[in-house]
């Protein structure tokens, strides 16, 4: 449907409403203008954005003259043949009941959570992220099936009793842009979409359907070592010893007493080695992983310092913040000799 690559919009009064979708994912927002004539038009959206994005300081003006539309500022002028305004799909009106969540608070767990998610087409449920009933709240899951990311919103009782729902990771990171602009976050579920409306802008998504992986079963009940370091050290610490991991090359972690050694080896390339003051409790262990997924997870955390607990060498690893423990992150590690 070519009429997709369009933005609509459509005029009443001095109230502009602008729309965009790809009939999976939908972002409409609200704007007052300055209106002389109520109407509705299709524009090219990449081709308006760069019009616009290139005019100068002042006001826009956005008139439809005869098969054109016009754009102009200052002296500026530029002419738009638009597409079809009748082909544009009607779009459901969302469902009327609703719930309200602190947009900070949801803002931060989509931050922590989203990056976790699939973006391989091929297995459409790991893209998604789980938004599931608990008894104290609501927890949100995303995995990729080499990392797992968990938060619980505690007392935000958004669904029902035991209800699950499986939103596209697409379509939250879209919202992780939106609710910076808003205090609170409204959620609307319907049998086949959710919608989020912050503000004046309204995402609605439609819904992953299947069944999301058992986590719980890959969250290991009890570590035995636990090394707390810095967050911010070890996050320096990684970006400058990943420089020499090349061609997915990991970073070993070699813990032990009260130093983290964060090692880079790759063969004909050379090696990099850094020393962090930690704490460490347990059997003296070196594992590897994938350096940005490590990343992933500590700049995800909350606090000055987190804790990495470990089984072994190949068990999933799980990283917390110190005091934070309503989020967590698991981590794969890589075999290496």
């Amino acid at each position: 449907m070519p009429v997709l690559s369009g933005l609509r919009l459509e005029l009443s009064g001095d109230h502009l409403t602008v729309t965009g979708t790809d009939l999976d994912l939908t972002i409409q927002l609200s704007i007052e203008v300055g209106g002389e004539r109520d109407g509705g038009v299709v524009l090219p959206a990449r081709l308006a954005a760069d019009i616009v994005r290139s005019l100068g300081q002042g006001k826009v003006e956005v008139a439809v003259e005869g098969d054109d539309v016009s754009i102009s500022n200052g002296r500026s002028q530029f002419s738009v043949r638009p597409l079809s305004f009748d082909d544009y799909p009607k779009l459901a009106s969302p469902v009327t009941s609703s719930v309200t969540l602190p947009a900070s608070q949801f803002g931060d767990a989509l931050r922590q959570v989203v990056r976790a998610a699939s973006t391989d087409e091929a297995r459409p449920i790991l893209t998604g992220v789980l938004m599931a009933a608990e008894a104290d709240g609501l927890r949100m899951v995303a995995t990729d099936s080499y990392r797992l990311a968990v938060r619980d919103l505690v007392g935000q009782q958004v669904l029902a009793a035991d209800q699950k729902v499986l939103v596209p990771g697409r379509a939250l990171t879209e919202l992780q842009r939106l609710v910076g602009s808003g205090s609170d976050v409204t959620m609307r579920l319907g049998d086949r979409d959710a919608t989020f409306e912050v503000g004046t802008t309204r995402l609605t998504t439609r819904l992953i359907e299947g069944e999301f992986p058992n986590y719980r079963q890959l969250i290991p009940a009890s570590h035995p070592n636990a090394l707390t370091v810095e967050r911010e050290a070890l996050l320096e610490a990684i970006r400058r010893v990943k420089i020499l991991a090349r061609d997915a090359t990991p970073v070993r972690l070699h813990m032990g007493g009260d130093t983290l050694r964060l090692m880079a080896i790759t063969q004909d390339v050379g090696n990099a080695t850094e020393e962090l003051d930690a704490q460490y409790t347990g059997t003296e262990l070196t594992v590897a992983f994938n350096p940005d997924y490590l990343m992933a997870g500590v700049e995800a955390c909350i606090g000055d310092s987190i804790t990495l607990n470990t089984l072994d060498a190949l068990k999933p690893a799980v990283v917390r913040g110190v005091g934070a423990d309503d989020y967590l992150y698991l981590l794969m590690p890589v075999r290496v000799p």
